[in-house]
């Protein structure tokens, strides 16, 4: 089971996003069963300088609520997450959509 997942940075706040999942939170994922496929960035506008997206994998899609339960429940993810947002959220929206590969599709 993949998760797309693509984070709409508020304005000036995409480094900040970057740094924050570059420094902490891929390794927090990593903790809580949560495998990072890719992470990317758009070069065209209007999603260029305030979007990152990424895909993750999870064993099924009860072990991914489960997984995001306890990464927003991990005491090191609520450290960071508040001390990186003390001078405003950086994220003003995030679309989530879970995904099956097609019998075609080649192997990831």
């Amino acid at each position: 089971m993949y998760e797309l997942r693509v984070y709409h940075a508020n304005e000036g706040k995409l480094d900040a996003l970057l740094a924050r999942f570059r420094d902490h939170t891929v390794e927090i994922f990593k903790r809580h069963g949560m495998k990072s496929v890719a992470y990317w960035t758009p070069t065209d506008e209007p999603l260029k300088g305030r979007t990152l997206i990424y895909i993750l994998e999870h064993p099924s899609r009860a072990a991914a609520t489960a997984n995001w339960k306890a990464f927003h429940d991990d005491s090191e993810w609520v450290k960071v997450s508040t001390a990186s947002e003390v001078n405003g959220k950086l994220v003003e929206k995030v679309d989530s959509t879970y995904m099956t590969l097609t019998d075609f599709s080649p192997a990831i």
